[in-house]
């Protein structure tokens, strides 16, 4: 049955293995370093830089607002003496676990790097966490110490045993100062330790502590080695994506692990200074969740005021963008990729993703499978693997699946079967070429007279209406359907488009079952940081309209 030692039942253009009804990456072979061996990802990633240093002139980290930057040599020096200065003045030790709250800064991968090494696991939270997001948060995860800065450290409890380190104080800068140390504390636990605790909803329910182990971070960053263009210049990547998020955190941990320059956006998030970074400072690359790409697309004409001929690849992620708005920047920006993925926390960031610009040019796709990975798309109702171009919960399974949700057995043994794989909750199809589509989140369906409705698929085709600023789509509550789907729609400045022309436009397009049924009219649509629709809020007010 096992397709891994009969290959010629995997398909060769689209990977599925017709004796298992499993989808295997055709991508190159990830080496993963020996289970047994004591190593962290800090370690693994000096290795690398080691066997392959990028020029010494190299900036590791770069800030373009103040136009502060280290080099690699004085990065690396900076990871050695902030660990050995964590392990010697605050007696951190593996273990631990570290409470981060702080935008983006110089400081933070450094930070990370050196707890990692320690075998200090790291917990970033968002700095717009209220006071209770953060008390459940600390519940969760138990740390000893947190690291903030002055404007987030008053959110935090007095009760940790370790206190609060400021990373704007002198005090924490003089610890990645002082006396040198010559090399990283040696590895004395294993891979499948914790490295870091991110916050997530999960597939179901209130905030989840999503545990990810050095295992799972090494053989994401081995899968981005293994299809790594080695001739290709060092990139410049300009991330405007927080890092206490896991899409930020993966980027952090693969540019430096590269060898390539790390460029971050701190603070709140300005459109035009970022655009006139990239034409300052040659950014090559840059990493946008969908606003920031939607906000790019509403600039029209005046993205023409700048000298954006250095970028080669925006990469997005977080949430799936609309053709409509790949479209519009394909023709603003005509010589550069988009390059989308497919991950969660869960699953350690991405697991789909577009390489090089064949790839890019699928329309709607979200790239193929990542090396060392398998994907099962699995058919709600029946629980049966299905063939590719049909419709189902996507299950993964590979190195990269979390360790599981901190005290939480119960959302565990929903999400993960016995054989490893994780249910993700979300409905896709893999096309013939290996290509991911995403379709909507399982628990979103909207479910008229025993239809299944996506939300997705009609928020996309608003992005194409020319009077339409922004619209979600949620269920509404009907005794005869059951649930029919509502808008809520976002009009463009001046715009008058009423209820019945938003009715019409969705009706011509879509089967009857799809039609909208009611439309309210709102000035913006709730969206995460990442860019993720709060739909939860829109479902909230629509119930307050029965």
């Amino acid at each position: 049955m096992a397709c891994h030692n009969n290959t010629t039942s995997i398909d060769p253009n689209s990977g599925f293995c017709s004796n298992t009804k499993t989808f295997h990456s055709l991508r190159p072979k990830a080496p993963l370093p020996s289970e047994t061996t004591p190593l962290s990802i800090t370690h693994y990633i000096f290795s690398h830089l080691q066997a392959s240093p990028p020029p010494p002139s190299t900036p590791a980290l770069l800030d373009p607002a103040t136009r502060r930057h280290i080099l690699y040599p004085e990065f690396t020096r900076r990871v050695k003496t902030l660990a050995a200065a964590l392990e010697s003045q605050l007696n951190l030790s593996s273990g631990h676990t570290a409470f981060v709250i702080s935008p983006n800064s110089l400081d933070l991968p450094i930070l990370y790097f050196s707890l990692f090494s320690l075998g200090v696991t790291v917990s970033p939270s968002n700095p717009a966490s209220t006071t209770p997001e953060i008390s459940r948060q600390i519940h969760l995860s138990r740390p000893v110490i947190a690291f903030a800065t002055s404007a987030t450290a008053h959110k935090l409890p007095n009760s940790l045993r370790y206190g609060v380190v400021l990373l704007d104080s002198p005090e924490f800068q003089s610890m990645m100062t002082c006396a040198p140390a010559p090399e990283l504390p040696r590895v004395r636990f294993s891979q499948s330790h914790t490295a870091a605790v991110l916050y997530s909803s999960g597939t179901t329910g209130a905030v989840k502590g999503v545990e990810l182990t050095h295992r799972n971070w090494i053989s994401v960053l081995a899968s981005a080695f293994a299809v790594r263009n080695p001739t290709a210049p060092p990139a410049v990547m300009l991330c405007a994506v927080p890092f206490f998020h896991v899409y930020g955190f993966g980027v952090c941990m693969r540019v430096l692990g590269f060898g390539e320059t790390l460029a971050s956006i701190s603070g709140r998030f300005d459109l035009r200074a970022t655009l006139r970074a990239v034409e300052e400072f040659r950014i090559s690359h840059v990493s946008w969740a969908p606003p920031v790409v939607v906000a790019v697309v509403k600039l029209g004409s005046e993205i023409d005021g700048y000298d954006l001929s250095s970028l080669q690849v925006v990469a997005c992620g977080g949430a799936p963008l609309a053709k409509s708005v790949i479209d519009k920047l394909k023709k603003r920006l005509p010589n550069v990729q988009v390059a989308q993925g497919y991950g969660l926390t869960e699953t350690t960031g991405r697991v789909f993703g577009t390489v090089g610009p064949n790839e890019t040019r699928v329309e709607g796709a979200t790239g193929k499978l990542m090396s060392n990975f398998e994907a099962k798309i699995v058919d709600p109702e029946t629980g049966s693997a299905l063939p590719p171009l049909m419709t189902g919960e996507i299950w993964l399974r590979g190195p990269i699946i979390m360790k599981g949700y901190i005290g939480d057995e119960e959302a565990n043994a929903t999400t993960m079967d016995t054989e490893g794989w994780f249910k993700t909750g979300d409905l896709c199809y893999i096309d013939k070429e290996g290509y991911l589509f995403f379709v909507d989140r399982i628990k979103e369906l909207i479910k008229y007279k025993g239809y299944q409705v996506a939300p997705a698929e009609l928020e996309h085709l608003f992005q194409s209406h020319p009077d339409i600023a922004d619209a979600a789509v949620v269920p509404y509550p009907d005794e005869e359907a059951g649930q029919v789907p509502m808008a809520f729609v976002v009009r463009r400045l001046g715009s008058v488009v009423d209820e019945s022309q938003v009715k019409d436009f969705i009706a011509k397009q879509v089967a009857p079952y799809k039609k909208i049924r009611r439309v309210a009219f709102i000035n913006e649509v709730p969206k995460s940081a990442q860019g993720k629709l709060m739909r939860k809020e829109l479902v909230k007010l629509a119930l307050s309209m029965l």
